[in-house]
């Protein structure tokens, strides 16, 4: 609905090896949130795919109580075995942190980067409530037992998941769905060693954050980054994050 505005032009496509990325999205959100990132990076001569989890988008009739963290987990596995991919630059978005340490954990021989995108870092035997404490209070409030509505627009800077412009909002809210309790209750295993081999790249969005949600520290010889907006910043600054995601490559 809302195209690409701006095109990135910081890489040619003869300057690196075609990677592939795969991006996975967060809490409430599709894969259309990654609209503005994907012809970046296929124009920088990169393969994307920014697939839409169990319970969103496309999925958005599979959404039910038995949907959990492994669910989703499965689903990016399943996608990468199914389509053969390797050297996959790996970019979890929030809840997707989760997600993509799990997937890092069943096939680390396919992944050349990891990417957690103000993301939830988790260790092994971890859940979402163990790395936010805070998300204890969305399961408290959860709808019929199991599924968490999307968090309400705020005043700017926090808007909606650090979103602002009204066009933007109105698109972004077009997406969104109920979370599933189960996915933030459920551990991740993080207890294969090849995992810690993988090289990580933090990219924390600085601007607007909600009362109540602090990142970890980085481990060290991570690589950091910032972008000076809100949450979804693959919404405000794509080209910004473009260029930071071809870094990984």
């Amino acid at each position: 609905m809302f195209p690409v505005t701006q095109r990135y032009r910081g890489t040619r496509r003869n300057q690196t090896a075609m990677a592939t990325f795969l991006l996975v999205h967060g809490a409430w959100h599709s894969g259309r949130s990654w609209d503005r990132i994907v012809p970046l990076l296929e124009s920088a001569g990169h393969r994307v795919l920014a697939p839409s989890l169990t319970g969103y988008g496309d999925k958005a009739h599979l959404l039910g109580p038995e949907v959990g963290l492994s669910t989703h987990i499965d689903d990016i596995v399943g996608l990468i075995e199914g389509e053969r991919l390797d050297d996959v630059v790996l970019v979890g978005h929030s809840y997707a942190g989760l997600v993509i340490s799990g997937v890092a954990n069943r096939a680390p021989q396919r992944i050349a980067h990891l990417v957690f995108l103000d993301a939830m870092v988790p260790e092994d035997s971890e859940s979402a409530v163990d790395v936010l404490p805070v998300t204890k209070q969305l399961i408290d409030v959860a709808v019929d037992g199991w599924r968490v509505p999307p968090m309400p627009e705020q005043p700017p800077p926090i808007g909606l998941f650090g979103v602002t412009d009204p066009d933007d909002v109105a698109w972004l809210r077009s997406m969104l769905s109920d979370h599933p309790v189960r996915s933030l209750q459920e551990q991740v295993r993080l207890d294969n060693p090849a995992v810690r081999t993988i090289p990580r790249t933090h990219i924390h969005c600085v601007k607007g954050r909600p009362a109540g949600i602090t990142l970890r520290p980085v481990p060290a010889g991570d690589r950091v980054r910032e972008l000076p907006t809100g949450h979804d910043c693959m919404i405000t600054m794509p080209v910004e994050l473009a260029r930071l995601l071809l870094e990984a490559v």
